[in-house]
Order: C-alpha cells, then sequence, then structure tokens
C-alpha cells in the first residue's frame, strides 16, 4: 500500500519559513520524481517544484523560484520543502506527489501517487 504523508505545515507570518516534509511508503522511492503542488481556495491545483530521482535535478514553479527548495533524501524514502519569505499568497493546501518515470514534470496527472495535503497559512 502506498501512503505519501504531509507534515509540517502551519500558520506563519509574512517573511517568515516553513519546511515541509513528504514521508513515502510502499514504493520504490529511490526511482520516483517527487513534486509538491498546491491548491489555494477556490482556485486550482498548481505545481510548486519537482526533483528528479536521478541526479536530483529540480525544477520551479516562476512563483516560488528563489525562495523555496526542494529536497529528498532516498535514505529516509522522504521529499521536502523548504519555504522562506513566505507570502500571504502562499496560502494554500500543499501536497507531495510521486512519479514513477524521470523527468520533472509540471503536469498534474504525470503523477501516479499522491499525499492528503497539508495546510500553509501567510498571514499579512
Amino acid at each position: 500500500q502506498v501512503q505519501l504523508v504531509e507534515s509540517g505545515g502551519g500558520l506563519v507570518q509574512a517573511g517568515g519559513s516553513l519546511r515541509l516534509s513528504c514521508a513515502v511508503s510502499g514504493l520504490p522511492f529511490s526511482t520516483y520524481t517527487m513534486g509538491w503542488f498546491r491548491q489555494a481556495p477556490g482556485k486550482e491545483r498548481e505545481f510548486v517544484a519537482a526533483i528528479t530521482w536521478s541526479l536530483g535535478i529540480t525544477v520551479y514553479a516562476d512563483s516560488v523560484k528563489g525562495r523555496f527548495t526542494i529536497s529528498r533524501d532516498n535514505a529516509k524514502n522522504a521529499a521536502y520543502l523548504q519555504m522562506g519569505s513566505l507570502k500571504p499568497e502562499d496560502t494554500a493546501v500543499y501536497y507531495c506527489a510521486a512519479r514513477n518515470k524521470m523527468g520533472a514534470s509540471r503536469s498534474i496527472p504525470e503523477y501516479n501517487y499522491w499525499g492528503q495535503g497539508t495546510q500553509v497559512t501567510v498571514s499579512s
């Protein structure tokens, strides 16, 4: 049974930082590309960042580039999203996702497994 469990969300003031974690089980983690997506109230889910299993190549949405950092620890079967300089517009439910192909895709349908999400709220 595949499980992706996010943690680390919460309430933070604008300009602050948070680190999200995604614990993965039930799949060969080291061969899966990992992605982070988010969905704000009333909006569609959108791509945030991804990291490949091979070479650790990273891709970011323009809206978070320079502020967020995605990483992974294959020994711990975990992915992370370090978020800094947070803005109120970063408020959303953040989801991690796993993709069993090479390439850091930005496309939601390209991901095979999803977590339940963790809420991030940035106050102004």
